[in-house]
């Protein structure tokens, strides 16, 4: 990969986008890049975190596995999304898989490298903190979801935590959705196929379009308190 597209890719991500081109340079001679094909892993779930990542192109899927064996996917991470730095920032085994949901091309920046870069760059380390925050409460709000009393409103959250991402058509299956939900397949389905004949949804060959994210929303937000 030409050295400017790396640095176009790296300013993609909110840790790095306020870095200048000579800045960028630096990081980006740091980053190796590496190629995957569907359904690889880059990493498992207790491997030492020698690195972080960011995708360039495809997408990536954390998977956990809870005691009782139930698999989930806690994230999705697309071009310019970063993963794996929790870990690498704790200094602790990676508390995840990381699998590719597509052919996926990543940059992967090895940990001693990249707190060195920090050490000279203390507004990107404060950029770090930010998102490293805000990683904590995007996890703290899916295991609330997952607490939650009613199915339907877990995968209505799902469905409108990965539009805010993607859009309004995604590019996942029932399975997948399931998966993040913390239901089943066939619990999926069911909702799923309720929300088509309410006309909230599309869902074809693989892909779910979102009709109507206000209803979806109202969903969501479960019945009103009393």
């Amino acid at each position: 990969m030409p050295d400017t597209a790396r640095d176009k890719i790296l300013k993609q991500s909110l840790i790095f986008s306020s870095l200048n081109a000579d800045e960028l340079a630096e990081l980006s001679a740091l980053a190796i890049e590496r190629r995957f094909q569907p359904d690889e892993f880059v990493f498992w779930e207790g491997d030492a975190p020698d690195y972080f990542y960011i995708v360039v192109e495809g997408r990536i899927k954390v998977r956990k596995y809870a005691s009782s064996g139930k698999e989930f996917i806690i994230a999705f991470f697309g071009p310019g999304e970063m993963f794996g730095e929790v870990a690498v920032f704790e200094n602790k085994p990676y508390p995840a898989s990381a699998q590719t949901a597509a052919a996926t091309r990543i940059l992967g920046i090895q940990k001693d490298k990249y707190l060195s870069f920090l050490a000279n760059h203390p507004r990107v380390a404060i950029s770090t903190i930010n998102v490293l925050g805000g990683r904590l409460r995007d996890a703290q709000n899916r295991l609330k979801d997952l607490a939650g009393e009613r199915v339907e409103q877990r995968l209505a959250r799902t469905l409108l935590m990965l539009s805010a991402k993607l859009g309004p058509t995604l590019p996942f299956t029932r399975q997948e959705l399931a998966d993040m939900a913390g239901t089943t397949t066939e619990t999926a389905f069911r909702i799923t196929s309720q929300l088509k004949e309410r006309e909230i949804i599309r869902s074809v060959r693989g892909k779910i379009t979102i009709l109507d994210a206000d209803k979806l929303r109202l969903l969501g937000e479960g019945p009103p308190q009393v």
